[in-house]
């Protein structure tokens, strides 16, 4: 037979080729994501064609403008209804536009702004070879104490990729906080994954321990990434679909069989626990609860301390954000099987991170402890299983995030010869030779502990509430026994700075740019505000609190 004649049974046997319908994509409802998206490969082009000289103005200028636009384009999707009556899901069922990811949203881009400033600032560090430094190494390619390090710090290098580094991961957890399926969810937790583990190994100072911080964080974040990607394959095998609406229709029994092919294993419940167990275990690594929060302090402290006060607060409200739709939206039908677990998970999150945080030596690990235990003060109302769960939750990350971003803010502005000093005994007496930062800091430290009128009390009242509300009572008892203990830590650290006789050979206070200026005023304002006047923030966060399903 000629190919001619078999190829035109080829062709008579597979039949007509079917039209492939163009996928329908919600530019306008996307258009947030889309300009930090944007705005990072913007980045990478200046990086490629703007001359170095130029550079660092340029990315400072395009991350805020992008950061600000995209959160217009936030406040007006809200204004339009989109929060509330107009919530659906867009692009083909992989993204939700809803009340509760409108609000991460916006918090994660406002926390991602103040976090550009404190990247941008170029003021604490005295010059070197004439140019001013910021915290980030001169050439991040070059091998720590090398030749090539020498010349580019010489010749007035600065790494201005973080900026477009830091907008690909606020881009991805804007997805994170959004997606209605495991796949989308999935590649948004990989998208701002990897540039935080390239930016925690940027640190100009103490160059060995941010790249081990890295090579840690790089580590124990690709066996959490395996954990979810293998729960999600076992989720579709037991539901035939990624989606999330349909996982939770075959959990509750509405939807029998979805695809022939997988009809052996649909609805089996043993691939339900272990792939739901899987997909939480990836969360709760990024959230930072126990026993999943070993990186924590280690990253923390190494880091680059901008890097971490973002890493602190916008991942923390991304990962909260990935966690409350997957258990209210896709396993709400087996509360009663995962509840006991978070419950479990939450009062040894909350006793860890408060207990371990008493031995601490070094200001920034004190803080990563003291965010361990947040993360299982949150996930009380995360537990509650109420409307009121949703919306307390969204209120303690939106005052929680400019806390945090504030304190590591206070951080980077005490410093020696050899960088940042960040060992407690270093800030002895720091009230008397620098009383304004002294109390600044002293009030985000209030504000972490819980006490009335900070921003921390009233979130903490909320989620407890609503926890109460819920039924989780006893965990109400851990969080507040938690709370006393690690307000312990914290006026420690207070009398140390107002109590103690400064040391003559104790660090100096740098005097910062308007750039960190601003942070730490806008999270004292914040911090004040949510404490004084709640009720407004409360009402936003409780419209917001109803996920689109």
């Amino acid at each position: 037979m000629s190919p001619t004649a078999v190829h035109s049974l080829w062709t008579t046997a597979a039949g007509p080729i079917s039209k492939i319908d163009a996928p329908k994509i919600e530019y306008g409802q996307l258009s947030p994501t889309l300009i930090v998206i944007g705005a990072a490969v913007v980045g990478i082009l200046v990086e490629a064609f703007i001359p170095r000289r130029s550079r660092y103005y340029t990315q400072a200028f395009i991350a805020v403008v992008a950061l600000a636009a995209a959160f217009a384009a936030v406040v007006g999707l809200a204004a339009g209804g989109y929060g509330t009556t107009k919530s659906h899901i867009a692009a083909m069922g992989a993204i939700a536009v809803d009340g509760p990811s409108l609000f991460l949203q916006g918090t994660i881009l406002l926390a991602g702004i103040v976090a550009v400033f404190t990247f941008a600032e170029r003021r604490l560090d005295p010059e070197a070879h004439g140019s001013r430094v910021d915290s980030f190494a001169a050439q991040g390619s070059s091998v720590p104490g090398s030749d090539a390090e020498q010349a580019a710090v010489r010749a007035g290098f600065t790494t201005t990729e973080v900026f477009p580094l830091a907008l690909f991961a606020i881009g991805g957890m804007l997805v994170f906080t959004s997606a209605n399926d495991l796949l989308t969810l999935f590649v948004a937790l990989e998208v701002f994954s990897l540039p935080l583990y390239l930016l925690c190994a940027l640190a100009r100072r103490k160059r060995l321990m941010s790249q081990e911080a890295a090579v840690k964080y790089f580590l124990l974040g690709a066996f959490a990434s395996a954990f979810t990607l293998f729960g999600i394959a076992l989720l579709y095998g037991y539901a035939g679909s990624v989606s999330y609406s349909t996982i939770a229709q075959v959990v509750d029994g509405s939807i029998k069989t979805v695809d022939p092919a997988l009809a052996g294993t649909m609805g089996n419940d043993a691939l339900l626990i272990m792939g739901a167990a899987m997909v939480v275990m990836g969360l709760l690594f990024k959230v930072g609860a126990v026993p999943f929060h070993m990186w924590t302090p280690d990253v923390y402290q190494g880091a680059p301390t901008p890097v971490t006060g973002l890493m602190a607060a916008a991942t923390k409200v991304a990962a909260f954000g990935a966690l409350l739709r997957l258990l209210y939206v896709v396993l709400p039908g087996m509360s009663w099987d995962w509840r006991p677990v978070m419950w479990a998970i939450a009062i040894i999150t909350m006793l860890g991170g408060a207990i371990v945080a008493i031995t601490q030596t070094d200001i920034k690990r004190l803080l990563a402890y003291s965010s361990i235990a947040h993360a299982g003060f949150i996930l009380a109302g995360v537990i509650a299983m109420t409307p009121d769960g949703v919306s307390s939750v969204l209120f303690y990350l939106a005052g929680y995030s400019f806390v945090t971003i504030g304190a590591f803010a206070v951080v980077t502005l005490v410093r020696d010869a050899g960088g940042e000093a960040t060992h407690l005994s270093k800030w002895a007496g720091l009230g008397r030779r620098s009383p304004l930062v002294a109390a600044v800091f002293a009030v985000f430290l209030l504000a972490f502990a819980g006490i009335p009128l900070t921003s921390g009390f009233s979130g903490k009242f909320a989620v407890f509430k609503a926890a109460a509300d819920g039924g989780a009572t006893p965990l109400v008892v851990v969080g507040v026994i938690s709370s006393a203990i690690a307000a312990f830590f914290y006026i420690r650290v207070i009398v140390l700075m107002f109590f103690s006789e400064p040391k003559p050979e104790g660090p100096t206070v740098a005097v910062p740019s308007a750039l960190t200026t601003t942070t730490i005023a806008i999270g004292v304002a914040v911090t004040v505000v949510l404490g004084v006047a709640p009720q407004y923030f409360l009402d936003l966060a409780s419209q917001a609190g109803v996920f689109v399903r």
